[in-house]
């Protein structure tokens, strides 16, 4: 094939491509999606988005739970009355910064929770993220939109930069009062003490792992690496 024809070639295939451009442009584009989908991906995108918030109310509260546990009792080969379960539950609390603040048949422990950097970071981390993918849906909902009187559209992507603020509202919300209720009890034959707590949910997990507990009513498994 010769020079020219190769070149007549090219300038066809140039001429061709900017016709289609030029229909196109004229014509307008469509883009093909489902309109149902979309919506409907941007409605639950809406109704979950509030939990960003009251995951930053709830990180200033202690989550507080009910749980009974059981333990061998003195009537068993290495087994504890209620006075000494009593005891090793008292060398805990005070252990991890708590005092007695009500004794009787339910025991009130009071403790104090400092602020955590970790945790004002991961609120920051979550709020950003949240932020961020609102931005993107305003963005792709609002394309058109211009700010009354200024005729400016607005970079919603500048929604970012409130996500700091969440770490400084938890952060200003202070220390946390945590208040955790002991009750023991044992059974008609001593080979079981039943344990009772009401507390902070984290502590509580920290507390049965720690004194070798069982909840009531779930059988304990070994682990593969277990002892």
């Amino acid at each position: 094939m010769s020079t020219d024809s190769i070149s007549d070639a090219a300038a066809g295939v140039v001429e061709a491509a900017s016709s289609t451009a030029s229909s196109v442009a004229e014509e307008g584009f469509t883009p093909s999606y489902s309109k149902a989908s979309y919506y409907t991906t941007l409605g639950l995108y809406v109704l979950s988005f509030p939990g960003i918030w009251s995951q930053v109310k709830r990180s200033t509260k202690a989550k507080s739970k009910r749980k009974t546990f059981e333990s061998d009792g003195e009537a068993t080969t290495g087994g504890k009355d209620q006075r000494q379960q009593a005891g090793e539950i008292m060398a805990y609390m005070k252990a991890n910064n708590y005092e007695v603040v009500e004794a009787g048949e339910v025991i009130t422990f009071r403790g104090i929770v400092k602020q955590s950097v970790s945790q004002a970071c991961f609120l920051v981390f979550c709020t950003a993220l949240g932020m961020a993918s609102l931005a993107l849906v305003l963005q792709i909902q609002l394309q058109d939109f211009t700010i009354p009187f200024l005729g400016i559209k607005p970079n919603w992507f500048y929604l970012v930069a409130l996500g700091p603020y969440a770490g400084v509202y938890y952060w200003k919300s202070g220390d946390r009062v945590d208040d955790v209720m002991v009750k023991l009890a044992s059974n008609d034959d001593d080979t079981m003490n039943e344990i009772t707590v009401e507390g902070n949910d984290d502590e509580i997990e920290r507390m049965w792992r720690t004194l070798d507990w069982n909840e009531k009513g779930m059988v304990k498994i070994e682990g593969l690496l277990g002892a």
